[in-house]
């Protein structure tokens, strides 16, 4: 009997052990995970800004092609020493094919949403951006079998709810061209799915390539194909401040989309979606400080904001922690109510 409750006890403590090595792995996954979105995001908010600079010097596809030449370089620099380029021989044609596919979205979503930015501020252009994360999220539970519960559903209601509360005054397209506005729309909206392809390809290829590598090759296919699109005649006659802003949306697209890569690979699309709702909120914040500080009034105007913005603000931080929190909550709520071994 003795034998039998000692084994029971040891049994015991084995998968006490293991729930709570699984729970420290978890929240492990979750702060990464956290700060690598995060840290997408705010480069995402304060992108707009710089790409609608660059539209006075620079067209669209010769900026995005020297943003690939530069993320291009850095990155095989850090993969050959990091040695993981190897992962390249494991690949098969279908691999090659997913990578060329992403690689063409995402160029696609680069240079469309600058042309965007022709007919749209940062703030509109963010707001009709904001479809991209719930295709992703969708696109998860309809490509991984990756599952949301019903609170995370509606929260992405509420997520949703909040993003028109805080861009209500954008609504009023009584003072906006009707035909530059709709444009303005129809091209971030093909940007959004560009982008959602492009997430959705890159975490196919997660279990198979580092996320560095999947940039890499991205990166390297992308200036290739816009090699002919591309007017390099732009760059000498570049002065020192337009420069410091190309460098800046290159190290932008460095920092962010590997940022975003990184984040896919410790979190479910669904969360890194909810996350990067967030966005337009930085971008807003970035958008304020230029303004108070009357840099370049003739290009970048304010927003304007209420209480239903703030409101907005609110609602939109909430469901984004909430989506966030709702899994880890889960996971301990089910590891208190285990089945007993005694």
């Amino acid at each position: 009997m003795a034998k039998i409750n000692r084994a029971l006890y040891l049994q015991r403590a084995r998968a006490e052990n293991d729930i709570l090595n699984q729970m420290q792995n978890t929240d492990h996954h979750f702060k990464f995970g956290l700060f690598f979105a995060l840290t997408a995001v705010v480069f995402w908010g304060v992108l707009p800004i710089a790409l609608k600079l660059s539209a006075t010097f620079i067209d669209p596809v010769t900026l995005t092609w020297f943003r690939f030449f530069v993320a291009f370089l850095v990155s095989l620099v850090l993969q050959k020493l990091s040695g993981n380029l190897y992962q390249f021989k494991r690949l098969q044609n279908i691999d090659w094919l997913k990578l060329t596919l992403a690689a063409i979205f995402s160029v696609f979503n680069y240079v469309s949403f600058v042309y965007a930015l022709d007919y749209l501020q940062p703030g509109p252009a963010q707001l009709t951006f904001q479809t991209a994360p719930f295709f992703l999220a969708f696109g998860g539970m309809l490509f991984f079998k990756e599952r949301l519960s019903a609170v995370q559903m509606t929260c992405f209601a509420t997520l949703a709810l909040g993003m028109l509360l805080f861009f209500h005054p954008h609504l009023d397209f009584s003072n906006t061209q009707t035909n530059q506005l709709w444009i303005g729309i129809l091209i971030v909206q093909f940007s959004a799915l560009s982008w959602t392809s492009y997430a959705l390809l890159q975490k196919s290829m997660i279990s198979k390539l580092s996320p560095g590598n999947i940039l890499l090759y991205i990166y390297g296919a992308g200036l290739l194909l816009m090699i002919p699109f591309s007017d390099f005649s732009y760059f000498p006659k570049m002065d020192t401040n337009q420069w410091f802003i190309a460098v800046f949306c290159a190290l932008n697209t460095l920092i962010a989309y590997g940022s975003f890569a990184q984040s896919m690979k410790y979190w479910p699309t669904a969360q890194v979606g909810a996350t990067v709702t967030l966005a337009p909120v930085f971008s807003f914040i970035f958008t304020a400080m230029v303004v108070a500080q009357g840099w370049w009034p003739t290009l970048i105007k304010s927003n304007p904001i209420d209480m239903l913005s703030l409101a907005g603000i609110i609602l939109v931080i909430g469901s984004v922690i909430c989506v966030q929190l709702m899994p880890i909550i889960a996971r301990r709520y089910k590891a208190k109510v285990r089945p007993s071994y005694s």
